[in-house]
C-alpha cells in the first residue's frame, strides 16, 4: 500500500517558502549594510573623478568670483602644442619603464634567493618590506640626507674608495637627477613586487622541478621553462599595476626634486600640479589629468585583459 502525500493548500496572499519570498526584503537590507561603504567612494573617489574631467573642458582659473566658462576642447589643442607637456610626457613614460622593469628585475632575483632555504630566511623576508612599510614623504628624506653633495654618506663612500674625486649632487645636477630618482622609486616599490612574485614562486608544484630535473634540465632550463612560465599571470598583474603605481607617482618625487633641476625630473603628475597650484590654471591641469585618466585606463585595460584571459 503506497502512501500519498497531499500538499497542503496555499492560504490566499501567502507565499510558499523557497520561492523568493524573502528576496526583496534581503536585497533591500543588502543595499542598506552596503550605503556605508559606498558612500565614501561616490563622495571622495567618484564625484572628484567626473569634477575632475569636466572641468578639464573649461577655462577654470583660481580666484573668488572669478567666472568660468564652457571652452570644449580647447585646452587639449593647446596641450598638442605645448612642448614642456610632452616633455614631461617623455619624461614620465621613462621613469615609469624605467623603474617598472628594473624594479621588477631586482625583485625577482630577490623574490628567487628568498624561496631558497637560506640561513635567517624569516628575518630576511621581515627586512625586505621595510621600504614598503615606510611613507614616501620619509622615503624621499631620508635619501635625501643620504645622497647630499657635501654630508651625504654615499658620496663619503664614493670619495673613500677612490671612485671620485669631487662629490657628486646626485639630484641637482641635470646628467644624474633622473637616474638618481629612478634608483629611489625603484627601492620604494621592490618590496611589494618580491612579496607578489614571492607568493607565485610558492605556488609552483615542485613536481615540476623534479620532473624537469630527470630530463636532465639544469637550473636556467627550470627558470626558463618551469618557473617563468609558471609565473606568467603574477608577472603579467603585478607588471601592470606598477606601471599605474609608477605613471601616478608624485609624493616621492616632489620631495626629492620637485621636478628639477631644469625640469630633469618633471614628472607629468608634477607639471599638472604646478600648473593648477602655482599658476592657478585649473582648467589646464584638469586636461592634463583627463589625458592621463585616458592612459590609466589604457593599462586598466591591458591587464583587465590579460587577467579574463588567463582565467579562461
Amino acid at each position: 500500500m503506497t502512501t500519498q502525500t497531499v500538499a497542503a493548500p496555499e492560504r490566499a496572499g501567502e507565499r510558499p517558502p523557497g520561492r523568493g519570498g524573502g528576496r526583496p526584503k534581503q536585497n533591500r537590507e543588502a543595499i542598506f549594510l552596503f550605503l556605508p561603504a559606498l558612500l565614501p567612494v561616490l563622495l571622495l573617489s567618484v564625484y572628484p573623478l567626473v569634477r575632475g574631467i569636466a572641468l578639464g573642458f573649461t577655462d577654470a582659473r583660481a580666484g573668488l568670483n572669478v567666472d568660468t566658462n564652457f571652452i570644449g576642447f580647447g585646452n587639449f589643442g593647446k596641450l598638442l602644442h605645448n612642448d614642456l607637456f610632452w616633455d614631461s610626457f617623455r619624461i614620465g613614460l621613462i621613469w615609469t619603464v624605467s623603474v617598472t622593469v628594473l624594479q621588477f628585475v631586482a625583485a625577482l632575483g630577490l623574490a628567487l634567493l628568498l624561496n631558497t632555504d637560506i640561513k635567517f630566511r624569516g628575518v630576511a623576508r621581515t627586512l625586505a618590506l621595510i621600504p614598503w612599510a615606510m611613507p614616501p614623504v620619509v622615503v624621499a628624506i631620508m635619501w635625501r640626507l643620504l645622497l647630499h653633495p657635501t654630508n651625504g654618506p654615499v658620496n663619503e663612500i664614493l670619495q673613500g674608495l677612490h671612485l671620485t674625486d669631487q662629490p657628486i649632487n646626485f639630484l641637482g645636477d641635470f646628467s644624474t637627477a633622473l637616474p638618481a630618482v629612478i634608483v629611489v622609486g625603484i627601492w620604494v616599490g621592490m618590496p611589494m613586487t618580491t612579496v607578489t612574485l614571492l607568493a607565485g614562486l610558492q605556488s609552483i608544484d615542485r613536481s615540476l622541478y623534479e620532473a624537469a630535473a630527470v630530463d636532465g634540465a639544469g637550473a636556467w632550463s627550470q627558470f626558463r621553462h618551469v618557473t617563468l612560465p609558471q609565473l606568467r599571470t603574477v608577472i603579467v598583474a603585478i607588471t601592470s599595476l606598477d606601471m599605474i603605481w609608477n605613471f601616478n607617482s608624485f609624493g616621492l618625487v616632489y620631495v626629492l626634486t620637485a621636478g628639477g633641476p631644469g625640469g630633469k625630473t618633471m614628472l607629468p603628475m608634477l607639471f599638472a600640479y604646478n600648473e593648477a597650484f602655482r599658476y592657478g590654471n585649473f582648467g589646464m591641469a584638469a586636461a592634463m589629468g583627463d589625458v592621463m585618466v585616458v592612459i590609466i585606463i589604457v593599462f586598466l585595460a591591458f591587464y583587465l585583459r590579460n587577467r579574463l584571459r588567463s582565467q579562461a
